[in-house]
């Protein structure tokens, strides 16, 4: 990004803080609609359930609301937004650890593209929105598999797009440490789907149980009938 267009988006982002410090409803609204994709997608990342994370993600907007006339400018917007949603998830998750008496264990945490396009709306044919949804189930299984330091940065560079730049900034670590977790979380990714393409070919067009005593049962009966 120039250093223009981050100016505009400082102004930009300001302006929006100062209308909500001054009680603009409808500027915060703007907000979060304005950055709830990103966030919650950060947060489910984090927490890996849905619930949770909506949950997280609406006490982090209540948490921005109170504490925006903090906001300075200093980073972007959704960049402070981001370190909000991540501290009410982490929060979460060390509650989370107290009630169960256990700490929490925390390894060092072109398909996208495809996948979002499986998964977009359109007019076609169930079973294919059928096969959407399970494709999406599966990636979504996968990276919830992936330790939580690589899946966050993953979620923030390959499905937000963010830059290495911003996602270091969010996270508070150095840029190298973006590009390396980056890197491995994308090789662990493809690792672990071709795994699983590689066990759902043996079944491709798989013959077994009803369909195999569905088959028997019409050719006997026929024999039976004496048809040929």
């Amino acid at each position: 990004m120039s250093d223009t267009a981050q100016t505009l988006v400082a102004d930009d982002d300001l302006s929006i803080a100062r209308r909500v410090v001054a009680g603009d409803c409808a500027a915060f609204e703007l907000l979060m609609r304005r950055h709830n994709r990103r966030l919650y997608r950060l947060a489910r990342a984090t927490l890996r359930n849905d619930a949770e994370a909506e949950d997280a993600l609406q006490d982090a907007y209540l948490h921005a609301y109170r504490s925006m006339s903090q906001f300075r400018g200093d980073a972007q917007l959704s960049t402070w937004l981001s370190r909000l949603v991540l501290n009410e998830c982490f929060a979460r998750i060390r509650r989370s650890a107290r009630r169960q008496n256990v700490i929490p264990i925390v390894d060092a945490p072109d398909w996208v593209e495809q996948a979002e396009a499986m998964t977009s709306h359109d007019n076609s044919a169930p079973d294919d929105a059928l096969a959407r949804s399970q494709v999406r189930a599966l990636l979504e299984r996968k990276l919830d598999a992936l330790p939580e330091l690589f899946r966050i940065v993953f979620v923030l560079r390959s499905i937000e797009e963010m830059t290495v730049e911003e996602t270091a900034q969010c996270l508070n670590i150095p840029e190298a440490t973006v590009r390396s977790r980056h890197f491995r979380a994308r090789g662990m990714l493809r690792e672990s789907l071709a795994q699983a393409f590689d066990l759902a070919e043996r079944d491709v067009f798989e013959f077994g149980g009803a369909r195999c005593d569905r088959i028997v049962e019409r050719v006997q009966s026929k024999l039976r009938d004496g048809g040929a």
